[in-house]
């Protein structure tokens, strides 16, 4: 490992949190610091080159595979490298944020697989960034134990073969780390900041485990983005000493840009890849806002009509699948986002069904493993993979050559019968409001009408007021979509809130902030690239 220095970035604006210094040390901070200076630079021209690929999408409608790339598209012989054993069998993973409680329970929830979550599920306060590496750390070192104030009630981690194995996500490229600056007092990005204070404490740990520094890659654009990650993951392996290829990705192909790069992404991380991800919400919130200004037949109807049987979906899901296989890594289907009602038993027995029906699709399309939100789902999707898998890892020798997906199969939105409607209005503001509400409170994971809210569910929401607003959309109730309709929507949402908590509770909460943050983001002419970017400036701590 190279020698501690002392590290160049300041930590500014920010409370002194318990046992920071275990995570903040100054070889830590040295080791985020050489990651900024030297790949920074690199991410803001790849951020710049995003804003013009949407210009072009803008100007064109359309999207198509790379011509430039089409050699390592039809070169049959490259493979990702074999997956190492704790990320061979992926069959069910569970997806949450790193706070205390969740850390034990994802840990023992019988998943293969836990996506640690500093990205969508994480509100990024200055506590939830640094509390969270410290509780990965303490649950590898078996030190961390939680008792529930409320109930009473204690969790402690199961044995070390009973606990899920963890794959850490990050923040996207886009989103800098406010309380960490270079002596110029530029930010350093999140994503650096996230990766390298886990891979610097973590990853021999992970080794002498067993296991190893294993990655979600969240908001992937293009393969060159991709190239910028392998580059960030040869530096840093040789950085703190451990073998080249130790490090392994899934990359969540949650945009549709990426969607038409699937085999050049696996192609420049190929040494330290393990899958794809295909994840819903933020495919659509990236349909809407590249093709925001193509007309009526980039529309897309509310966000619960657009299932993944929808043949647009059905395209991406099984290229996806096809992809993968082709090259030898694992194919990682959806999230089954319904979290568990205490109180009502018939709205979980339909829920379940739908999950079972959803699980069962993805492994008999050739998907390896599934997304859970909740530890009581996990089971459920247990039982879908084990009835195609049986007692094999994967099935990645399924290489689905049968599916021939077109350029134009994966933007063919107005494939879709259903209809943008007024109820579908009032449930984006609904969520838009609560979920941004709770963001502000720094909880970045919310359970809203029973399902798992997460940023992305956000972005679908108020990027669908947006499209519909400018695409004119007439409801089935005769009633044009308009920003005074979604204003008197809004404001109708914010008086039942208060009716439902009280006075008191609602004026403790950010309810008015919340609303008047939707309704910027949904109505400006000026499209936000992403939510969290003006709520990152309202977060406190």
């Amino acid at each position: 490992m190279s020698a501690p220095a002392l590290s160049p970035l300041a930590i500014v604006d920010a409370e002194p949190l318990p046992r920071q210094e275990e995570v903040l040390t100054d070889a830590a901070l040295a080791f985020v610091a050489e990651l900024h200076r030297r790949f920074t630079p690199r991410r803001d021209e790849l951020l710049a080159r995003r804003a013009e690929r949407r210009a072009e999408i803008a100007r064109t409608s359309t999207l198509d595979f790379l011509p430039e790339t089409a050699a390592i598209r039809e070169d049959e012989s490259w493979k990702v490298a074999p997956a190492p054993a704790a990320l061979d069998d992926r069959r069910v993973e569970i997806t949450g944020p790193t706070d205390h409680k969740m850390t034990i329970n994802a840990l023992n929830s019988g998943a293969k697989i836990w996506l640690a979550d500093f990205e969508d599920a994480s509100a990024p306060t200055w506590e939830n960034v640094v509390l969270g590496q410290l509780n990965l750390t303490d649950a590898y070192e078996r030190r961390i134990d939680f008792t529930d104030a409320g109930t009473g009630k204690s969790y402690a981690l199961k044995s070390n073969e009973e606990l899920a194995t963890v794959v850490m996500r990050p923040r996207g490229w886009h989103l800098d780390e406010r309380h960490l600056q270079d002596e110029s007092g530029r930010a350093v990005p999140g994503a650096l900041v996230d990766f390298g204070l886990y891979f610097f404490h973590n990853a021999q740990r992970l080794l002498d485990l067993g296991k190893g520094p294993y990655f979600y890659l969240p908001k992937t654009e293009s393969h060159l983005e991709a190239r910028l990650w392998n580059d960030v993951f040869v530096f840093a392996q040789d950085y703190v000493g451990i073998p080249q290829g130790t490090v392994r990705a899934t990359v969540l192909i949650e945009t549709i840009t990426a969607a038409y790069e699937m085999e050049e992404i696996l192609y420049e991380l190929r040494d330290h890849a393990s899958g794809l991800n295909a994840g819903r919400w933020d495919y659509l919130f990236s349909i809407v806002k590249n093709f925001r200004d193509g007309g009526a037949k980039f529309v897309l109807p509310d966000r619960n009509a657009v299932t993944m049987t929808a043949p647009f979906m059905r395209a991406y899901t099984e290229l996806l699948v096809r992809t993968c296989h082709k090259r030898g890594a694992h194919a990682i289907g959806g999230m089954a986002a319904f979290i568990p009602s205490r109180r009502d038993e018939e709205v979980n027995k339909v829920a379940f069904e739908k999950v079972k029906a959803d699980k069962d699709r993805e492994a008999n399309d050739g998907f390896d493993g599934s997304w859970v939100a909740h530890p009581d789902l996990v089971p459920i999707a247990m039982a879908s993979f084990d009835a195609v898998l049986g007692d094999r890892p994967n099935q990645k020798d399924r290489l689905r050559e049968d599916v021939d997906v077109k350029a134009a199969d994966l933007i063919a939105i107005d494939s879709l019968d259903a209809k943008p409607t007024y109820a579908g209005l009032v449930n984006a503001v609904q969520v838009g409001i609560r979920y941004i509400e709770a963001w502000l409170r720094g909880l970045g994971a919310v359970a809203i009408f029973n399902l798992m809210e997460d940023a992305a569910t956000a972005e679908i929401s108020r990027s669908q007021i947006w499209q519909w607003i400018n695409a004119g959309v007439v409801f089935e109730n005769g009633e044009r979509a308009t920003p005074e309709l979604a204003r008197k929507v809004a404001a109708e949402e914010l008086a039942a809130i208060r009716a439902e908590l009280g006075e008191e509770a609602y004026a403790s909460g950010n309810w008015q902030q919340a609303h008047d943050l939707l309704l910027k983001v949904a109505l400006d002419e000026d499209y936000a690239d992403f939510l969290t970017l003006p709520a990152y400036e309202q977060l406190r701590g």
